[in-house]
């Protein structure tokens, strides 16, 4: 049987899922599937995104602009006038996944490029955990739309920035 076929008839939320919201999220688990084992030899953290995304951002691998469309998504999507939304306390952060860094990255408060994108790369994270370990299932897997399309794009953007610096190289 089709496992998408599968889900549609086992799961009430998937079935309600548009068509495009499906492709979002399996494009999603493959792209971070690609860019983990690529960039973090299968062993993603925030710590890790963290520790490369400075390094890269050191050696002049990633440009923030690049980012800016999709990170003004997400920094809306999670803060108001410096006012959390209800959809930051969903991220789920944990200790180890930097809740200061990404907060002050989320309401401007800062704006170093490196932070930025290694902030962004970490809700990213979230939502690869979120997902994998269900807690989208249980907190709506609706309305994913533009998290997963933004994440999707951002994971691209930068493997193809890191592709043409190792090529330049």
């Amino acid at each position: 049987m089709n496992p998408i076929d599968w889900l549609c008839k086992n799961s009430k939320e998937f079935q309600s899922l548009s068509e495009d919201e499906r492709n979002a999220i399996t494009d999603f688990t493959l792209l971070w599937s690609f860019f983990e084992a690529n960039e973090f030899d299968s062993h993603a953290s925030s710590r890790h995104i963290y520790a490369h995304v400075h390094e890269w951002q050191s050696k002049g691998m990633l440009n923030v602009a690049s980012f800016a469309k999709s990170f003004g998504y997400f920094q809306n999507r999670y803060f108001n006038n410096s006012i959390a939304s209800e959809y930051y306390m969903g991220l789920y952060l944990r200790e180890n996944d930097k809740p200061e860094l990404v907060e002050a990255v989320l309401k401007g408060e800062n704006t170093n490029p490196a932070d930025c994108i290694a902030a962004l790369l970490i809700v990213i994270y979230r939502l690869r955990n979120n997902l994998f370990h269900g807690i989208k299932w249980n907190n709506a897997i609706h309305d994913q739309l533009d998290n997963f399309s933004h994440a999707n794009t951002v994971l691209m953007v930068a493997m193809e920035s890191l592709a043409k610096f190792r090529v330049s190289q």
